[in-house]
């Protein structure tokens, strides 16, 4: 029997590890690992169209396995294509393990082809442990230690194997100085908090009247608590956008997402609290938080780096959300007057109505924010859902009312163009029987997903679940810098750089052997839904979207939504077309039954 070489160690060792999927690209700057996956070993192999997407979709594995995300490239180029991907991974917090190649080890320094710096490269993204394997020796314990690193910091890890390394036979390290031994497995423990801090924070929230929340995907995990805390609290419940399924929409209080792209109530709570209760949560934007002066504050967070970090909280607990709510459940009093909550349950109730008449205005020639309440309707109680920067993460961030179970995600702090369909890739890997949407622009489409619908169509027949339904905002722009460009710097669009050249999606998709449906007629969107929902293969949605609806915050008002469309409307040629929606939108806010 021949000697087992370090790439087929490699895979083995991924596997002890329990890694069953490995998203990637070949090179052969990976040749040996080619060679040893091909001979069946190891985890199985899934093939991108790029290595950004490789990235992507062990980002979207991670994300919704809550397990390590694995993806693998060659030297060189294949290499340099994972940053972004794995950038979305650190700013998002996300555990991904990079294994890259590189140039043979007698060619390093002699600027021979496809030789670049890889530990300077991955010196930043993968700052919490990147490291080159020089001999078989060493591959164990960096292995280990990039699983174990990613896991603990919730960070992308690198691992760089020259290609000669890949090839050389395997010998585990001896016992002897300088040799370091390693070892599989890690038990996590259960972060408490001091009680002295849960008593200080229990002594704050007692002490305030109206109470908000606002909780991250740190609470994923304790949305039991959280909602036990709100009741005794009499809060509301704002949710940041990585944190959207960490509680269900579908509950009184709960006041949906916070920030440019969150709710009028969650606006107003925020607005007019005397208290304010943070968990699981680094939301970056203080000017959707209370007034420095306005509120008490408490934050609960597992990660001590990111705590007291975004408002001056007067207590600053650190600990896992369960362990430190369940501790703090005991000392908290039931606030007898609910008229803060109550006021905060009316809101909530008038904001999805107002939400459903939006997305009913009249456009041309669909409404997109009728693309996602329509979906919303009929969510199956299982899904994922994955959306994609731009105007797509919008409406999936007002429109969208999860029930529980649901999971979703985007790219909430680099907020990339492109990672929606291989997020989408990555979580039926990662949940073969579960049904999957991702909602795309049409821009984000051309840029990455128009590929990987090569991809879905290779892998589709292995998922227990064959449905996964890609959502096409299809309206031949850029639509959120078109729009930022009108809202922030008062400039008509520019058709040069913001126009799409017009692709027929479904007919691509089609001529992948994938379902396609078109629409063009609001009225067709139900069954429209229905169809892809229930179909027994991958379906492409092109919905045919009003460029002219415009993606109002919640704060603004009549006024100052009419007035920054005339002042943005010099020299636009669709000036009249997104003033008149925007009155049209805007005013669902105002008519009766609909005034906070």
């Amino acid at each position: 029997m021949a000697a087992q070489n370090v790439a087929e160690f490699l895979l083995e060792r991924l596997k002890a590890w329990e890694v069953d999927t490995v998203f990637g690209y070949p090179g052969d700057g990976i040749n040996g690992i080619v060679t040893a996956l091909g001979r069946g070993e190891g985890p199985r192999f899934v093939q991108s169209r790029h290595e950004e997407m490789s990235a992507f979709e062990a980002v979207g594995y991670a994300k919704f396995t809550g397990r390590v995300g694995v993806c693998l490239a060659t030297s060189g180029p294949g290499a340099i294509h994972l940053l972004n991907g794995l950038y979305d991974a650190k700013l998002d917090h996300v555990p991904v393990v990079a294994i890259v190649g590189q140039a043979a080890r007698t060619s390093l320094g002699g600027s021979f082809q496809q030789e670049v710096d890889l530990p300077s490269l991955f010196k930043d993204v993968a700052s919490d442990y990147v490291q080159q394997v020089t001999v078989p020796e060493q591959l164990p314990n960096v292995l280990d230690r990039a699983i174990r690193i990613a896991q603990a910091r919730r960070a992308p890890t690198a691992v760089i194997i020259p290609a000669d390394v890949q090839e050389l036979e395997y010998s585990a390290p001896t016992h002897e100085m300088k040799m370091v031994p390693s070892s599989l497995g890690i038990e996590w423990p259960a972060v408490h908090p001091g009680m002295d801090a849960i008593r200080k924070a229990a002594e704050v929230l007692n002490h305030g009247k109206k109470v908000a929340m606002l909780i991250g995907h740190g609470a994923r995990h304790a949305a039991a608590e959280v909602e036990q805390v709100a009741d005794l609290l009499g809060a509301g419940v704002a949710k940041a956008l990585l944190g959207k399924d960490s509680l269900p929409d579908t509950l009184p209080f709960v006041t949906g997402s916070i920030g440019l792209l969150g709710t009028r109530p969650s606006y107003e709570m925020m607005r007019d609290c005397d208290t304010l209760l943070t968990v699981g949560s680094s939301f970056p934007y203080a000017q959707f938080m209370p007034e420095p002066d306005q509120a008490r504050g408490v934050q609960i967070d597992l990660d001590p780096t990111m705590i007291g970090l975004r408002y001056p909280y007067e207590v600053n607990v650190v600990a896992d959300a369960g362990e430190a709510l369940r501790a703090l459940i005991p000392l908290l009093v039931r606030k007898e007057d609910r008229g803060w909550c109550e006021n905060i349950e009316r809101k909530v109730s008038e904001w999805w109505a107002t939400m459903r008449d939006e997305a009913l205005v009249e456009a041309d020639p669909v409404n997109p924010l009728r693309v996602f309440s329509e979906c919303s309707e009929r969510l199956p109680a299982s899904a994922i859902i994955t959306a994609d920067s731009g105007s797509s993460a919008n409406w999936y961030a007002r429109q969208l009312r999860f029930p529980a179970g649901v999971r979703g995600s985007l790219s909430g702090n680099l907020a990339t163009m492109g990672p929606a369909v291989p997020y989408a890739i990555g979580a039926k890997f990662g949940n073969p029987g579960r049904p999957v949407i991702a909602f795309e622009g049409d821009g984000a489409m051309q840029m990455n997903g128009l590929a990987e619908l090569i991809t879905i169509s290779r892998y589709w027949q292995e998922w227990d679940d064959p449905r996964l339904v890609v959502v096409i905002l299809h309206n031949n722009d850029l639509n959120q810098v078109t729009w930022e460009l009108r809202a922030f710097s008062g400039s008509p669009t520019v058709p040069m750089t913001q126009e799409l050249p017009d692709v027929d999606y479904a007919s691509f998709a089609a001529g992948l052997g994938l379902g396609a449906i078109c629409v063009d007629n609001p009225e067709a969107l139900g069954a429209a839904w229905d169809e892809a929902l229930t179909a027994t293969r991958p379906v492409v949605l092109d919905v045919r979207t009003d460029p002219n609806v415009p993606p109002i915050p919640p704060h603004a008002t009549f006024e100052q939504a009419f007035n920054t469309a005339k002042s943005a409307a010099r020299g636009d040629e669709n000036a009249w077309q997104f003033i008149k929606e925007g009155v049209k939108t805007k005013a669902q806010e105002l008519l009766p039954g609909h005034r906070h």
